[in-house]
């Protein structure tokens, strides 16, 4: 649970959707803490009349006034009774004087949070006055920016509840560059940042007075994909981000719409250039594809070589000859399968529970030979890595082979079944049959397919195995060791 939603419950009542409110709040509110030069507190009121402090979140753009932390702590008294009225009369509570912490002076204003009808939270904005000089044209275009959105969470109108989430969300922030648009999508201010970041784009000349989209669309190339949602973001419309690219240059853009009384009156957009950063995702994405057309092809070539080994046996006259050339044309497909699987992903990592399915009834149905045997698979393997797939799969099928092929043989059917027991990185199989077990011995034959498994096991999945009889007749074979 997290931090907000533990002293919610601990300290007052809020329904479920309420709570998601002000999540969404505390999602957002590093913009308006940005805009404002400001120090935003949430304070929830508790059962015994006092507030207590929810999140909080310092400014990027200017001095903090609590470099310690307080959420948790109770609001003091000199805060109290703005919070108190604020929350009763559901209007913003500004202080006409400011409030001296030590040597620095802060001017407060307390900010009712409305949840469709419901004042659940006051918001407190602290700025610091300890840097006292005359505002410039970007600050005064910035904290006008945050008053009108502050002016929104007491009337229920930020944060967007049908705002994006995921891609369509986040991205750029204050300092990346910023344009204030009206509601006709007219450009009424834009920093320096943006002014570069559009200039970088192609666009030539000021920015003030025209209309964005008008100007951006210019720009776009006619081969070029383009995002449905763009002109929506560009004309502040929708709470959305979009990227627009242009002669290898590519800017994100975050709309946030200003709104009053439900209607819109502007809009806020910020801007960076992501240029660097698409390149690299570029890289990642045909990296990943050319990996996974290795595996595809490093399977169709073990597959092909399966094939030919196939082929090669049913020209042989000598059995143990086709033997030993099936068996070669079983470990080449199951080899195969691992790189099928990494084919079909774009993690280094394989979904071992499908995979070894496969390779176990394809194992079973080529030695059994006309014997009736039934795989059963208990538990999950999970994900297992590439390096580690391999070996382990050609050890379980090498002990099933095994199992039909000698612990069956001579029986008119039987049962192999395969249990799996994952505790974090820690691995344990066993491979158990109820066939005619391990002999006077006790242990299992010197040939190839045993020698394969002990080598496989010890080099490359630095595991240990043992093999023991069951009480019910039969063998099991227990493999542990380490996922690297």
């Amino acid at each position: 649970m997290s931090t907000l939603s533990d002293l919610v419950e601990r300290y007052g009542y809020l329904e479920p959707h309420q709570v998601e409110w002000l999540h969404l709040l505390v999602g957002d509110w590093q913009l308006i803490s940005d805009l404002a030069f400001a120090d935003l507190v949430l304070w929830l009121p508790t059962d015994d009349g006092n507030f207590v402090a929810l999140a909080q979140c310092r400014p990027s753009t200017g001095a903090t006034v609590h470099y310690d932390d307080i959420v948790g702590t109770m609001a003091p008294d000199t805060v109290r009774s703005q919070l108190e009225k604020a929350l009763v009369e559901e209007s913003i509570q500004r202080s006409r004087e400011p409030r001296w912490f030590g040597t620095y002076a802060v001017r407060e204003e307390a900010v009712p949070v409305n949840c469709h009808g419901h004042t659940i939270a006051v918001v407190a904005r602290q700025t610091n006055l300890g840097a006292g000089r005359t505002p410039s044209r970007m600050e005064m275009n910035y904290v006008e920016a945050a008053d009108d959105l502050m002016t929104m969470i007491a009337a229920s109108e930020f944060p967007h509840p049908d705002a994006a989430t995921g891609s369509r969300r986040g991205a750029p922030r204050v300092g990346d560059g910023l344009l204030r648009l009206n509601a006709e999508g007219d450009v009424l201010y834009a920093s320096p940042n943006a002014l570069s970041c559009f200039h970088r784009l192609g666009v030539l000349g000021p920015l003030v007075g025209q209309s964005l989209v008008e100007v951006t669309a210019d720009l776009i190339e006619h081969k070029v994909p383009v995002d449905e949602s763009m002109p929506l973001v560009m004309m502040g419309r929708a709470p959305w981000r979009t990227d627009i690219e242009s002669k290898g240059v590519c800017l994100s853009v975050r709309a946030v719409p200003l709104m009053e009384n439900h209607e819109r009156i502007g809009a806020v957009l910020m801007c960076r250039d992501v240029s660097e950063l698409r390149r690299r995702e570029r890289e990642l994405i045909t990296k990943d594809a050319t990996i996974r057309e290795i595996h595809h092809r490093v399977k169709n070539n073990l597959q092909t070589v399966a094939a030919l080994l196939r082929l090669q046996a049913r020209r042989m006259t000598v059995p143990e000859a086709r033997e030993a050339l099936e068996e070669a044309m079983r470990r080449v497909s199951t080899i195969a399968l691992v790189h099928d699987s990494l084919s079909q992903t774009l993690d280094e990592e394989v979904e071992f529970d499908v995979m070894v399915g496969r390779a176990l009834r394809l194992a079973a149905d080529v030695a059994s030979a006309g014997v009736s045997v039934r795989t059963i698979q208990r538990g999950e393997f999970g994900l297992i890595p590439a390096q580690t797939a391999t070996p382990l799969a050609l050890v379980l099928t090498e002990l099933v082979t095994n199992a039909v092929e000698h612990g069956l043989s001579g029986q008119t059917g039987g049962t192999v079944e395969i249990r799996a027991e994952r505790t974090g990185q820690h691995l344990r199989v066993d491979v158990l049959d109820d066939g005619m077990g391990l002999g006077d011995s006790g242990s299992p034959s010197s040939g190839l397919g045993t020698t394969i498994v002990r080598t496989l096991v010890s080099n490359e999945l630095q595991g240990d195995i043992e093999w023991a009889p069951r009480d019910l007749g039969g063998t099991r074979v227990t493999i542990t060791c380490d996922l690297l």
